[in-house]
């Protein structure tokens, strides 16, 4: 039997607690899986053959834990820490509703709590109290498991998959995480299962997605959510990509692939969540706006604009935070926007538009700009890439001059009021646009002084008195 070293600090001290007690207890799952390829763990789990909110609270006082939250109906405790949170459950089998991922749970033997664990890689468990400790239990080849690579499920896979649908989205994120395969017999349940995600709510769906976006390998866990049919169940604004029509012999990319491609990109300048959700989600709005025209080819005219609106609604459906929400959306409509500068004979009018439009998120911009150049002809690419950074330094000049990243009007609305004698309503802002668009038009300067010789000559023409 194998053995690993457990005498770090919290589970040495647990195993020391579990003896006293009089428990026999088990660090099981994701530690022990972490610990054989030499990773840490922050989250610790323990199975506890007998009452594990009994044992909880007591290895709380010992451990001068004030905190223990119980789950009763699932018979587990969790005890969270700053630096670690340990979770304990009663070893214990369960039955599935198929209408539901939430199961009626029983008592059992650690062998049968083993079982009922997703994957084989963390159906391993280790002794921490009694005469074998380190020891560590395999009763499904875990080890083996993760010598090979190799993600697949201690029982029946559509048994498996059927209970708790979910777990087939946590298949695909530990083979992206960990670069492994989906044995083949697995993978053709999840196929199989793959409608029954809907059973699943949109936030654990999220909270799973996220997570392979965050992954060592999200582009293979996007190609496996695709290939499984899980993708399509969740997120059909990406499928629809998918494809590369013709017509007249002319065709166009397929915009799916380019997106997987730019995402690639983006991951290797940033681990930024919202930005990699951006790269991958960018382009959504072109099957909706695409069209050809008779000599000339395929157009896709305010697919950004189009796709801004469909990721809201997407983000609605999703129940994802109204930061993300905002940050993508405007990523998405903006994503264009370098894109026609480099395009342009750029001008300092352009340029201020882009950084008062653009704002906190001009670097990303350029980021998801730059990542969106996915064509393999070196000479486009050297082309788009040297107007780039033409652009780049003209920004940094502007922005030097002009101080448009953080830009506020010079003059609010209270003194545009306070002016002309005017109240609030319509006027204010049409007033507010004409000393913003001044000023990013290069008429006026950006400071107060600029904008009230622009609010006299308003005035003299008399315009908006009141």
């Amino acid at each position: 039997m194998r053995n690993i070293d457990i005498t770090e600090s919290i589970v040495k001290k647990v195993g020391l607690i579990a003896e006293e007690a009089g428990f026999e207890v088990y660090a099981v799952g994701g530690y022990v899986r972490d610990k054989i390829l030499g990773k840490d763990s922050k989250d610790i789990d323990f199975v506890v053959v007998g009452d594990s909110i009994k044992f909880a609270n007591i290895a709380a006082k010992k451990l001068n834990r004030k905190k223990v939250i119980t789950y009763p109906r699932f018979k587990t405790a969790k005890i969270p820490s700053k630096s670690y949170d340990i979770e304990f459950v009663s070893a214990r089998s369960e039955v599935y509703d198929e209408k539901s991922r939430k199961p009626i749970v029983s008592d059992a033997t650690l062998e049968s709590d083993l079982a009922r664990r997703d994957f084989t890689i963390n159906t391993l468990a280790v002794r921490i109290n009694g005469a074998e400790i380190g020891q560590i239990i395999d009763c499904f080849e875990g080890i083996k498991s993760i010598a090979d690579g190799i993600i697949k499920t201690p029982l029946e896979p559509n048994i498996t998959y059927s209970d708790d649908p979910l777990r087939m989205m946590r298949a695909i994120r530990f083979a992206a995480r960990f670069n492994y395969e989906i044995e083949t017999e697995s993978f053709d349940a999840i196929k199989g299962n793959a409608d029954r995600i809907k059973i699943v709510s949109p936030e654990r769906i999220g909270d799973e997605f996220f997570k392979i976006l965050l992954s060592a390998n999200p582009v293979y866990g996007l190609r496996l959510l695709e290939k499984s049919g899980l993708l399509k169940e969740i997120f059909p604004e990406l499928t629809d990509l998918k494809g590369n029509e013709v017509i007249d012999g002319i065709g166009h990319k397929d915009n799916f692939e380019h997106s997987l491609k730019v995402l690639d990109n983006i991951c290797q300048v940033s681990d930024k969540l919202n930005l990699r959700v951006a790269a991958l989600m960018h382009d959504i709005g072109k099957p909706r706006v695409k069209y050809f025209r008779k000599n000339f080819g395929w157009t896709f005219h305010g697919h950004d604009d189009k796709g801004s609106k469909m990721f809201k609604k997407l983000a609605g459906r999703m129940k994802w935070s109204n930061e993300m929400t905002e940050y993508v959306s405007e990523m998405i409509r903006l994503h264009h926007r370098p894109i026609s500068l480099t395009k342009e004979c750029v001008t300092d009018s352009g340029v201020r538009r882009f950084l008062f439009e653009g704002r906190e998120k001009v670097d990303d911009l350029m980021k998801l700009c730059r990542a969106d150049i996915t064509t393999a002809n070196k000479s486009k690419l050297a082309k788009y890439l040297n107007n780039f950074e033409r652009l780049s330094q003209l920004m940094i000049e502007v922005e030097e001059k002009d101080k448009l990243r953080n830009f506020k009007p010079p003059v609010d609305g209270g003194d545009i009021m306070n002016f002309f004698q005017i109240t609030q309503g319509r006027q204010v802002g049409i007033i507010k646009k004409i000393i913003v668009d001044a000023i990013l038009d290069g008429e006026i300067e950006n400071d107060r002084d600029g904008a009230m010789a622009l609010l006299r000559k308003i005035q003299k023409s008399g315009k908006f008195s009141e």
